[in-house]
């Protein structure tokens, strides 16, 4: 079985990094932040090996991402390459849940299948939904950034893309919902 961790954990790793990042924005600016969400984000990694001994691959892939374009930003003394990390990021999220829709296998489906029982065609359509909107985000993140100040970037960065990223999975309740199957008949499926 798998060992879960403290309920505090998740939230910690997911949004600890960007909380870090947007405290240091503002007291030193972006340099710094860019830093701090570095260090912040292998902190998150370490604290949920020590917690759990693994973790999940999403956190793994964004902190290397983060680590390159990071890096980039302060190697180079240029703040684009931290701007674009989130177009990358989503753009990749994008692009994995199309191939994994390409050959029909729903890739939402091993992240959250423990947690909602949904029949095929409701992970399918989930998926689809959920690879649009990482391109959505990919592109609304390339406007923003080129187009407005960095002070309204670092705002739609921490606040907008976790914003419309809940209210999208929001609406995606009555979709789950007319896809639920019961608990017996998902793990025949997973056994199958």
């Amino acid at each position: 079985m798998e060992k879960r961790g403290p309920v505090w954990l998740k939230p910690v790793v997911d949004y600890g990094p960007i909380a870090v990042f947007f405290a240091a924005y503002l007291k030193f600016g972006l340099m710094t932040a860019t830093g701090s969400l570095m260090a912040a984000t292998a902190a998150a990694l370490v604290l949920s090996f020590a917690m759990v001994r693994r973790v999940a691959w999403m956190p793994l892939v964004t902190a290397a991402i983060v680590g390159v374009f990071g890096g980039l930003t302060l190697w180079l003394n240029d703040e684009t390459f931290i701007k674009m990390k989130p177009t990358i990021i989503e753009g990749l999220f994008s692009a994995v849940l199309f191939a994994g829709l390409a050959v029909r296998r729903p890739l939402l489906k091993p992240l959250f299948g423990t947690a909602w029982a949904m029949d095929h065609e409701g992970w399918q359509r989930l998926s689809f939904r959920f690879a649009v909107f990482f391109a959505a985000m990919a592109v609304l993140n390339e406007i923003v950034w080129r187009t407005q100040s960095t002070d309204v970037w670092v705002l739609f960065k921490v606040f907008g893309l976790i914003g419309l990223t809940l209210a999208f999975a929001m609406a995606q309740i009555p979709l789950m919902t007319r896809h639920r199957v019961a608990e017996d008949a998902a793990d025949s499926g997973r056994e199958s």
